[in-house]
């Protein structure tokens, strides 16, 4: 299997260097699954631990094979990474690739709090009304979407998925290329019209992405009625990158207070807990099966926090480097290129 042919820009060793933060710290738990490759060989199913990778070729071609069949792999997961074995190979000779090639992709947006208020003073209404007043007056319609609102939904297309360390590639029909981390939630069983109470059970692993947003491309300039464009803002190839790893949700803990931080160039950018999240992971999972069959491999990403490029006045430019991190999931590295280098 190649992880989404045609759009890998990757550095040679999966191990880059990351200036100030480890590039592999140890991720939730003993062990977490992957898709890696050698110099000369195929992308393969991998279990990472202690900076070696088991090739799971026995048990599945792809981490989304193994999902497929999660409650069985499970078990054979947990033996392997317990039992002294030959085929364990250093991480530092792999290249690691988006840790799943997922039939759909779920979105959700202004799902968190801080974010929404930010960007609705930032977009300077043109009614004129002073910041502080459209500050107030979006926490206000947030604490109502809270209480009595659902999740705001859209999709996203695989083809844009790319490595945790492969380049972004910023068309060049893009002025304002934006960065926005976000948690992603896995599928690991079948998911159709869940309840909120049984929702998680159908989540076999988290992993981080970073779902770029071309902001000049959000809103049609030429149908205002029509809404947002989010085909053209969020899919160009290369604008999801994608963990470096699945971790079981066994694993990781509460999906609901995790430390969500982004570096440009080294600098903090975003730095927020997802407890900031309008709507958890249970409630996006619910309200999406209730429309969508989801399906083992696909994902869920949960929104962004505040700190975006629009909130800085400082969007992605050629060159740039994000550094995203969650806690349990490890960090993602990736450099800006200008489509025509």
């Amino acid at each position: 299997m190649a992880v989404i042919r045609g759009i890998y820009f990757s550095n040679p060793s999966g191990r880059p260097k990351v200036r100030g933060v480890d590039a592999h710290p140890k991720p939730a738990g003993p062990f977490a699954v992957g898709t890696f490759s050698a110099a000369d060989g195929a992308p393969f199913a991998g279990l990472v631990a202690d900076g070696r990778v088991l090739d799971l070729s026995a048990l599945a071609r792809t981490t989304r094979d193994l999902l497929e069949r999660w409650d069985e792999a499970w078990p054979e997961l947990l033996d392997a990474a317990g039992t002294v074995r030959s085929g364990w190979r250093p991480l530092d000779g792999l290249t690691v690739h988006a840790p799943v090639e997922p039939r759909q992709i779920l979105q959700s947006g202004a799902n968190y709090r801080t974010h929404v208020i930010d960007l609705a003073v930032a977009h300077e209404p043109a009614d004129g009304r002073p910041a502080e007043r459209v500050r107030a007056e979006t926490a206000a319609m947030m604490d109502r979407r809270a209480a009595e609102g659902e999740p705001y939904l859209f999709i996203g297309l695989p083809s844009a998925v790319t490595g945790p360390y492969d380049d972004v590639v910023l068309p060049a029909w893009c002025a304002k290329p934006d960065w926005e981390l976000e948690l992603a939630a896995v599928i690991g069983r079948p998911a159709y019209r869940v309840p909120v109470e049984r929702a998680l059970d159908h989540v076999a692993a988290y992993t981080i992405a970073n779902d770029l947003t071309a902001r000049d491309a959000v809103f049609r300039r030429d149908m205002p009625e029509i809404g947002t464009d989010w085909l053209r803002a969020k899919n160009p190839p290369t604008f999801t990158p994608l963990g470096p790893y699945l971790v079981p949700s066994a694993f990781l803990g509460d999906p609901g207070d995790l430390r969500v931080t982004l570096r440009l160039n080294g600098e903090v950018r975003q730095d927020e807990s997802t407890k900031d999240m309008i709507f958890g992971v249970a409630r996006l999972v619910a309200y999406a099966s209730q429309a969508v069959r989801l399906l083992p491999g696909d994902l869920l990403l949960t929104g962004s926090p505040a700190g975006n490029g629009l909130h800085w006045g400082r969007l992605l430019e050629p060159g740039d480097v994000m550094e995203g991190a969650i806690t349990g999931l490890g960090v993602q590295r990736n450099r800006c290129v200008a489509e025509d280098a």
